[in-house]
């Protein structure tokens, strides 16, 4: 995969930053972005359905953002509940960088962005967001999804949003198939040309 991907640890060319004006929780914000990150000029079509479908996050707690580009689903679940704690994690340093400093733009002292590997393996979410990068490949797909589902806690819910037409109902099978007992896979809403899958852990 070339070094110009999004899900590449440091994109390819230097990093110039812009300003991004975008409607998050509600109200317009002001905030940074650049190349080699995924969805650079604005909210994608995916994402968006995710902010609009999904229910509140808890108040309280740790809340995960898989694949947070620069940011817009982490800072929406930190604006949402800004006693809780929130991860952003993604591979991409670039996209991290800007996730910290637009998290401080917005005064959200509450977000921790980092790569997977920094993130305390004892740590457990009480609900998990993420538009989740279906491009990086099936096997790639499922071991990242391996690696944060079955950290939810119990009584805890993950909402992914994924295109049908790359593959979100064959996801959603696949992950009732090899998620562990306990969990519960559903297909939440259809928006568009996307699914919302929920994920629940009962145990």
């Amino acid at each position: 995969m070339g070094s110009d991907h999004y899900f590449s640890s440091t994109p390819s060319g230097p990093e110039v930053r812009k300003p991004l004006r975008v409607i998050l929780n509600g109200a317009e914000r002001t905030l940074q972005t650049a190349g080699g990150i995924f969805s650079p000029d604005g909210i994608d079509k995916g994402t968006a359905i995710l902010l609009d479908e999904v229910p509140a996050p808890p108040e309280t707690g740790n809340l995960l953002d898989i694949g947070c580009g620069w940011g817009p689903i982490a800072l929406t679940l930190a604006l949402k509940s800004p006693a809780a704690q929130v991860y952003a994690v993604d591979v991409n340093e670039r996209s991290l960088g800007l996730t910290r400093d637009n998290a401080a733009a917005l005064g959200c002292g509450n977000v921790t962005a980092a790569l997977p590997e920094d993130v305390d393996p004892s740590v457990r979410f009480d609900t998990i967001w993420s538009n989740p990068p279906i491009r990086i490949g099936k096997e790639e797909l499922h071991a990242l999804l391996l690696l944060w589902l079955p950290r939810l806690a119990p009584g805890g819910t993950a909402w992914l949003v994924v295109q049908k037409n790359l593959g979100a109902d064959t996801l959603q099978r696949w992950l009732a198939e090899t998620l562990p007992s306990g969990f519960a896979v559903s297909r939440h809403s259809t928006a568009k040309s996307f699914r919302v899958l929920k994920v629940e852990r009962s145990s």
